[in-house]
């Protein structure tokens, strides 16, 4: 049977996939007490990265908001996983940061992370409104555009 936030993935026509393995010396996510740190998620689709190189540059806003659509989703999967395949779980999206690939020049960080943060209301109403950091950076791995972090309360 499916949970509410499965129904409701649902119906914005948002499959999860599978939880993404680690790239290097660290795991997905922690979950201390009430709370899950799930660590940055790149715009991962069918294996690989879905947006690469710079906004800009090469990336259009429009395509960076995708791609950190993308990352959230890939954070659910994490958080699927540390909550036993219940996202009903949840309580609250806590905390996200975004990091951005970006050309020196470019200020539009936060229009881009947008993409996440209006996916997680979207998910999770008001329990989706959330603190949020989001800064540019000159390169991510694997050449991705985006990247996203969470925290989530669950029970």
């Amino acid at each position: 049977m499916a949970t509410l936030v499965e129904a409701k993935l649902a119906e914005l026509g948002i499959v999860l996939p599978q939880p993404a393995m680690p790239i290097a010396t660290y795991v997905p996510y922690v979950t201390t007490g009430d709370l899950v740190a799930v660590s940055g998620q790149l715009p991962m689709l069918d294996g690989k990265v879905s947006v690469t190189g710079k906004l800009g540059a090469t990336v259009p806003i429009e395509q960076g908001q995708q791609a950190a659509q993308r990352c959230f989703i890939n954070l659910l999967a994490q958080v699927k996983a540390a909550c036993d395949g219940d996202l009903d779980r949840v309580r609250r999206v806590v905390r996200l940061g975004g990091f951005i690939a970006c050309a020196p020049e470019f200020t539009r960080h936060a229009e881009v992370m947008n993409g996440a943060s209006d996916l997680a209301v979207a998910v999770f109403g008001e329990a989706g409104r959330h603190a949020r950091s989001t800064i540019g950076v000159p390169s991510l791995p694997l050449d991705a555009a985006v990247e996203v972090e969470g925290w989530f309360e669950i029970v």
